[in-house]
Order: structure tokens, then sequence, then C-alpha cells
């Protein structure tokens, strides 16, 4: 960890509202983009800074740093959907590509094509798991506590 990081989690702890151990601000993210990016980096969505995987797929069951409780997430097999979806995506065009351009037969395809589609799913399983992971605790679902940073007053509420 380095010197900036270790100072920004000693100046701030991860709990909303008042802590009831040191009394400092938050971390929460400010929106659902940056919750969503703390856990695609494997992460902890409301802080930023713990680790949100004690294995390759197995999530920590509460955040070392922020103590947010991971136990309610329910990623199941969504975060392979996603994986099989988006690796789709990428092989079609290039299947397409290497069939058209290069003519290559079906051995010299299976070749290419399937290491590269088991790669790139691996590769996606755990940032897909991670994201899907943020999204239920930013949202508040499976038992997750809906965290928000408090919202600053409209104009149309402040003219009234």
């Amino acid at each position: 960890m380095s010197w900036r990081r270790g100072r920004m989690a000693a100046m701030v702890c991860g709990f909303t509202g008042p802590c009831p151990s040191c009394n400092r601000g938050t971390m929460n993210p400010a929106s659902f983009s940056q919750a969503a990016l703390r856990g695609i980096r494997g992460r902890c969505p409301r802080c930023g800074e713990g680790r949100l995987f004690r294995k390759w797929l197995k999530p920590q069951t509460q955040c070392s740093a922020c103590a947010l409780d991971l136990l309610p997430q329910r990623a199941d097999d969504f975060p392979a959907y996603i994986a099989m979806i988006v690796t789709g995506h990428f092989m079609a065009p290039l299947i397409i590509a290497l069939a058209v351009d290069y003519e290559l037969g079906p051995v010299a395809m299976l070749a290419i094509a399937v290491p590269l589609a088991i790669v790139m799913m691996l590769g996606m399983l755990q940032p897909a798991k991670g994201g899907v992971i943020a999204t239920q605790w930013w949202f508040g679902m499976h038992g997750f506590v809906r965290e928000r940073l408090p919202e600053a007053p409209s104009q149309d509420e402040s003219s009234r």
C-alpha cells in the first residue's frame, strides 16, 4: 500500500454518516459508475480499499477496511452470462474475419478461436462478479443496505 493510500485510509473511514468508532467522514462512492468500477477492480464497492475476493471467485465475508458485510451478495450465474455475451460479441467478428479474409480451415479456426474464447471468458469472470456485487450493494439488493451520500438540494428546492 502506498503512503498516499495509507494516509487516505487513516483520514476517513468507510461508514455512512457519523462513524460509531472514529466520527470521521465517509468513503462512499459519489456515483454508481464509481462503485461499479471499484467492484470491477476487485475492491470493496463502499470504500475502494479492501479486497473484494479472498480467492479467484470467492468473495470476502466482510471488507477488511470498512467492515462492509459482503455475505448478502447473490451474484450466482450472472457474471458467467456477462462473460459469455461479451466474449461472443468479440469473437463473432473475429471468426468471420478469419473465415473470410484468411480462408482458414475448420481445424485452424478451432485452434485459434477456442483458446482465445476460453482465455477471454476466464479473464472476465472475476471483474464481472465484482461489478455484479457492486451493483447489488449500490441498489441495496439481496440484503445490502442502500447507502448514499447526502444529496445537495436542487435549485428548485432552494428557491422556494
